[in-house]
């Protein structure tokens, strides 16, 4: 069985109850302000997720953007190439004009072969660039059109959040203050053993009372003597199966 160590000047059931009645109140505003974001449910996750996927769909468009760039680059150094061997062809028909020798004239065919096939290469290079731009073009035309139904499904799902939000953001607030005035008034060592105890319980319960000799939150049986500690505020005590604090049915009577 786990306890908190206080002062002994706080052993007395006086102490005890205030520090038991503290908690009890916390865990019904905590339970409370739960209630609150089950109806919210998943919408908040939702959202975000939602803002993430955007985000992402943006940087791939940017990217396919940038490809687009890259393409429309390479053609351009491909039409380059085409201009420039064909410049060289033309030196050469003039070249060879003034041949005075086989070897001559044999070199300057080689050379025209040649800036005719890297005009070859350069067309064939252009139109797999262009194909690449009409599919890049189609992907980019697919990322805008999911951009745009994300962002209408994200708008009614802020709609929706946004709806449930300002019916309950006074009640919400009213809890949250109320819950730091509670808070103030509990030593920090308890008030990391309750937090805890909420974020391993599924309910969120840290705190619960002995109803028929049996813990509130989990079922299983209190000891007579361990029940009646517990009436007499001896002490803080923790249910021995599932580590909820516990407290006497009778507490809202305090």
């Amino acid at each position: 069985m786990a306890k908190i160590k206080i002062k002994e000047n706080d052993y007395s059931s006086e102490a005890i109850g205030a520090k038991l009645e503290g908690l009890y109140e916390l865990q019904n505003v905590d339970s409370q302000i739960d209630k609150i974001k089950v109806l919210r449910g998943e919408l908040p996750l939702e959202v975000t997720d939602l803002e993430l996927e955007i985000e992402k769909l943006n940087e791939r468009l940017v990217s396919q953007g940038s490809a687009d760039d890259e393409l429309n680059n390479s053609i351009n150094q491909q039409n380059q190439k085409i201009q420039d061997a064909n410049a060289l062809i033309e030196k050469y028909n003039t070249q060879q004009m003034k041949v005075r020798n086989n070897r001559e004239f044999d070199a300057i065919n080689k050379e025209l072969e040649f800036q005719g096939l890297e005009i070859e290469l350069a067309n064939k290079k252009i139109k797999s660039f262009e194909l690449e731009l009409v599919e890049n073009a189609d992907k980019i035309k697919l990322l805008k059109a999911k951009i745009r139904e994300r962002k209408k499904h994200l708008k009614n799902k802020k709609s929706e959040l946004d709806v449930i939000v300002k019916s309950t953001e006074k009640e919400e607030a009213r809890l949250l203050t109320q819950k730091k005035k509670l808070t103030k008034n509990i030593d920090d060592r308890l008030m990391n053993s309750y937090e805890g105890i909420r974020l391993s319980s599924k309910n969120g319960l840290a705190v619960v009372k002995v109803k028929r000799n049996a813990c509130g939150g989990c079922f299983s049986s209190v000891t007579a003597q361990h029940h009646l500690n517990i009436k007499m505020r001896k002490d803080i005590l923790f249910c021995e199966s599932c580590g909820r604090i516990l407290v006497p049915d009778d507490i809202d009577a305090n």
